[in-house]
């Protein structure tokens, strides 16, 4: 197996940022944090952010001090401060707001993901992971009443039989399968496009560790068996809220029988059979942000190979 690891994971990168996290129930900290002239914020709505060049070459989220952002009563979401000092937050509308230079454009993760510096890409998935939680989770699962947002965002809580929610993380295991041939094993889901082969995934179910799941999600997947499990990495997934666990997985059967329900097509890919078939435009790789590329990537032991479209 390669130990190609030069490259960071997207979305895993050390931001800089510290989530302060005993200030949040801090009304009177928040507030003068609020206030504070370096105090910087953004605003999230459905998973996007504005985005904008920045004068070094890069690319950066739209921020304005916290006099020019717009209001909002209770969606004010603290993130944390930087070594400098710097508090940020987040404010959750329903809309992005417009830009009079018109140079700003609204992205996603997925796009912004690859684009932006380590700590701009932490501070939009601890933001989008929150808008996703707060529009997710609104009224009380004990007794159906309106909740409330509280600990500047992190914490919903119910007015009515006192309960207190905190933000869900829904962990999901992700594998790239080999066998005796050190052959990786990629599926291709039922609504993906033709030719998108990426690695095999799953939700962990109640009761089960993370190896049983990946044991699990293959055998029902694609009629493999699985011995070792080795884990690689984590990566967070705010789609809506997952929190993507990585493997390697070493096949002990090689038949393959896929479900027909979430996997339309597997196949077994030598490296050579792999960088013949993207090179020709049959196969397309997995989303470069995704840890699943960086799991082909690691197997493949180089950067993937690029389609014809891409040359």
């Amino acid at each position: 197996m390669s130990t190609h690891t030069e490259r960071p994971l997207s979305l895993t990168a050390p931001s800089g940022i510290d989530r302060a996290a005993h200030h949040r129930l801090d009304e009177a900290w928040l507030a003068a944090a609020w206030s504070h002239p370096t105090t910087r914020v953004f605003v999230v709505s459905g998973g996007q952010v504005l985005i904008d060049d920045t004068p070094d070459g890069g690319t950066g989220i739209v921020m304005t001090p916290a006099f020019e952002a717009p209001v909002t009563e209770t969606h004010r979401y603290f993130l944390g401060t930087d070594e400098d000092g710097v508090r940020y937050f987040a404010l959750q509308k329903d809309s992005l707001p417009g830009r009079m230079d018109q140079s700003a454009r609204p992205a996603g993760l997925r796009e912004a993901g690859l684009l932006l510096n380590p700590r701009d890409a932490g501070l939009m998935v601890h933001a989008v992971a929150l808008e996703n939680w707060q529009r997710m989770h609104r009224f009380c699962s004990r007794c159906g009443e309106r909740t409330v947002v509280a600990a500047a965002g992190h914490i919903r809580r119910c007015p009515g039989c006192g309960a207190e929610h905190y933000p869900r993380t829904d962990p999901a295991v992700i594998m790239l399968v080999t066998d005796e041939q050190d052959r990786a094993l990629l599926g291709r889901q039922v609504h993906w496009p033709e030719g998108r082969f990426s690695t095999l995934a799953g939700f962990v179910e109640p009761g089960e560790s993370i190896e049983q799941s990946v044991v699990r999600e293959v055998w029902e997947e694609a009629g493999v068996r699985i011995g070792e499990v080795e884990y690689v990495a984590s990566q967070p997934w705010p789609f809506p809220y997952s929190l993507m666990l990585g493997f390697n997985a070493r096949a002990v059967s090689s038949e393959i029988t896929v479900d027909g329900e979430e996997i339309q097509e597997a196949r077994w890919f030598s490296r050579e059979d792999y960088r013949a078939a993207i090179e020709a435009g049959e196969v397309l790789p997995p989303s470069g942000i995704s840890i699943a590329a960086r799991l082909v990537e690691l197997w493949y032991g180089q950067p993937l190979p690029k389609g014809p479209s891409a040359v």
